[in-house]
């Protein structure tokens, strides 16, 4: 298909020797992975020894759950920790990604939103964005001026297109994650790259702006295609615009 690299996330019970050997018989380096916060928690250790052995530079928070969020009780702590684990990465050559969804949008009683703050509340070595502008534009802003916002800071960003209608209803249900939503309001749906509402050229422009070392293809499940058929037609778009 033409892709450079691969974004883990999740080992899905094989072995880091496992896994490393299915790289390596696919001729892609694992640039960076989606460790879920509570695994980090957990063991710090072992997810540097793990993603260090598998040769990714990056490794990223890619969601919080229900209860750590901004104006959650347990925030702050969560604040406090993605700050401890990003000083353990950088000890080992590593480097702490954050990826948003649309929660981290919430304005917080500084008049900032929680997203800002989170990066304000941190130094560039403890933590960097891994902006993910499908759900930036889902929150209400612009995709491109958000990434552009962080230049210096973004080395990777996540490409995702989608068609939404009203105000989209069971958003997280696409992702594998129960929506609290008790009411459907809309339509939404992913869809391979060029095939939706994202002006993915803009995005592409400011990541190049923003000096990112990668734009990674987030291919959650299309409506109608398996996903490697989404991603395929996500590769060849970005071949049609000389990437």
């Amino acid at each position: 298909m033409g892709y450079d690299g691969i974004e883990l996330a999740g080992l899905y019970s094989y072995s880091k020797e496992e896994i490393k050997e299915i790289l390596s018989d696919i001729d892609l380096p694992a640039i960076s992975a989606h460790v879920p916060f509570a695994e980090m928690r957990e063991d710090i250790a072992k997810v540097i020894d793990t993603y260090k052995y598998l040769g990714c530079r990056y490794v990223v928070v890619p969601y919080l759950t229900e209860g750590q969020r901004p104006g959650d009780d347990a925030y702050e702590a969560v604040r406090a920790d993605i700050a401890r684990f990003g000083d353990a990465f950088a000890a080992a050559g590593l480097q702490l990604l954050y990826h948003n969804h649309d929660f981290e949008f919430k304005v917080m009683p500084n008049g900032q939103f929680a997203l800002d703050e989170l990066y304000a509340g941190t130094t560039p070595t403890q933590l960097q964005a891994e902006p993910d502008t499908c759900w930036i534009k889902v929150a209400g802003q612009d995709p491109a001026a958000y990434v552009l916002k962080y230049t210096g800071r973004v080395p990777i960003v996540h490409l995702k297109d989608f068609h939404l209608e009203g105000s989209g209803g069971k958003l997280y249900d696409l992702i594998g994650i129960e929506s609290q939503e008790t009411e459907e309001s809309g339509s939404f749906e992913f869809r391979p790259l060029g095939l939706g509402q994202q002006d993915i050229p803009s995005i592409l422009d400011a990541s190049l702006k923003a000096g990112a070392a990668w734009v990674v293809v987030e291919q959650d499940e299309s409506v109608g295609r398996s996903r490697m058929e989404a991603v395929e037609i996500s590769r060849n778009y970005l071949k049609s615009l000389g990437w």
